[in-house]
């Protein structure tokens, strides 16, 4: 498969990795971290003064290594002295007490260390525990839409995006038949159900799977709705009486924490205060969403651009929250340097209502800070007097600043 650099990344990575901080690659199976390590692998390859040590615990090869113990000696195995060393490692969390030596290795200052991840809880809090201030996360995502563009070689227009918004931004997909849906939905079928068998049924022992894989379903078809486990596990009751709202509450941290869905907490926009209840939830990566849903576009794509502009957001580096103001919601309040950007989120503004709807909530906000309107309504271009600003969407997923 070709290595496609993902610049957004690897230019970053690359002025942290000397820096002697422990660089920590987050984010879901399949997004590309190990292919962004073997981007950088090769461009430090390029210097004959670098040794290399790279370890892939997804790999039979490294199977010996189990815990710590192993681990610090194979790394110092390999170590050269007359060097610069850099370490990888490739999910990292397979190793029973990684913290400990990557401490030590860190203590001695013996080499420039780069891990991976797919565990949040798990994986953050063992770095948080014991290393402390020495280490920097970088949480990596599936493709954008620009670089799902250049993956597949595909022209900017409505028919990419809708590939887009169907088969998400799995790397991997580029090494596929773009034309070829079955093999595609196959393809994406896999990399879920490892996910769920992997970082959350074997690895939490849950015994009652099929109870997880309705509260999966469930999210997946109440994408940009306000829920909670007590509703949830309502919903699910009525199939599996046996679900409790604590359990639901469990399963949806497992769920965050495999990246598989990300949790979006209310802001009050009058008060400048987060709830902690009564969250939206999106996918990580559209396409797992779509195959828990038959690939249903013309149900589904409020929801698929809603998910779309969240996923925008977060790639711009956006802390993200839904906005309550009165007694409306704005879909998004976007903020990076303690500044917001407010966004609506809808498919066509086809009627009077629609528009009055879309635009009027954020009118009621009454600050200078930019609003959007965010549809995929042809030949729509409003301007309110209040500034309100309407995009396609195609020409959202092109911005790079808000």
């Amino acid at each position: 498969m070709e290595l496609h650099d993902r610049t957004r990344y690897t230019d970053k990575l690359l002025e942290y990795v000397t820096k002697g901080l422990i660089i920590a690659l987050t984010g879901q199976r399949r997004v590309g971290k190990s292919c962004i390590i073997k981007l950088i692998i090769n461009k430090l390859k390029d210097n004959p003064n670098n040794n290399i040590i790279y370890i892939n615990k997804e790999k039979s090869d490294f199977d010996n290594i189990v815990s710590n113990v192993e681990f610090g000696e194979y790394v110092n195995s390999k170590l050269q002295e007359d060097k610069e060393n850099f370490l990888f490692v490739d999910e990292v969390q397979n190793i029973k007490n990684f913290e400990l030596t990557l401490r030590s290795l860190q203590a001695d200052n013996e080499c420039h260390i780069m891990i991976t991840g797919s565990n949040a809880k798990m994986f953050s809090s063992e770095l948080a525990t014991y290393l402390s201030g020495r280490y920097i996360e970088f949480h990596i995502q599936s493709l954008s839409y620009q670089e799902f563009l250049d993956f597949h070689g595909l022209q900017n227009g409505e028919d990419s995006l809708l590939k887009y918004l169907d088969f998400g931004g799995l790397p991997q997909l580029s090494a596929l038949n773009i034309s070829n849906n079955e093999l595609i939905y196959s393809y994406l079928q896999d990399v879920f159900n490892t996910i769920v068998l992997k970082d959350i049924v074997e690895r939490r022992e849950i015994r009652n799977v099929t109870v997880l894989n309705n509260l999966i379903s469930f999210i997946a078809n109440n994408i940009g709705k306000l829920i909670s486990a007590n509703s949830i596990a309502k919903s699910i009751r009525q199939t599996y009486p046996s679900a409790s709202a604590s359990g639901i509450l469990n399963y949806m941290e497992y769920l965050c924490n495999a990246f598989i869905i990300n949790r979006v907490n209310r802001y009050d926009i009058r008060g400048k205060q987060i709830f902690e209840n009564n969250d939206k939830f999106y996918f990580e990566d559209l396409g797992l969403r779509n195959i828990l849903t038959g690939h249903n576009h013309a149900k589904d794509i409020e929801k698929l651009i809603e998910n779309a502009v969240y996923l925008h957001l977060k790639n711009l580096g956006y802390n993200v929250f839904v906005g309550q103001l009165y007694n409306s919601e704005i879909d998004f309040v976007a903020v990076k340097n303690s500044n917001p950007v407010y966004i609506q989120a809808t498919y066509l503004l086809f009627s009077d209502e629609t528009i009055n709807r879309e635009f009027g909530n954020l009118k009621m906000i009454k600050d200078n800070f930019p609003k959007y309107v965010v549809s995929m309504s042809p030949n729509f271009a409003k301007v309110s007097e209040e500034g309100i600003i309407h995009v396609h969407l195609l020409k959202f997923l092109e911005m790079k600043e808000l």
